[in-house]
């Protein structure tokens, strides 16, 4: 998987927009959502709809990545991410 962003494009309440994340990224949130049942134009939206302050989509999809691995992780016994 490359590092450099891959740019793709979602529709968030209507309206289309551009967001990149590495490949590694962008495989993991279609596993979410995929496991959700949700489309990743649903999630993205969940997730833009909860971000704070000036914090760029790309950025709060990659943090809502993280937490839902760790939370995952801590959930299946491992100890809590440091």
């Amino acid at each position: 998987m490359t590092a450099r962003p891959v740019k793709h494009s979602l529709t968030l309440h209507g309206h289309r927009t551009s967001v990149s994340l590495e490949a590694a990224f962008w495989q993991a949130f279609r596993e979410i959502a995929e496991r959700r049942g949700q489309t990743i134009n649903a999630l993205a939206a969940e997730i833009d709809a909860t971000r704070q302050g000036d914090a760029g989509l790309a950025s709060a999809i990659r943090v809502y990545i993280l937490k839902h691995y760790r939370d995952a992780r801590q959930a299946d016994g491992g100890h809590p991410a440091l």
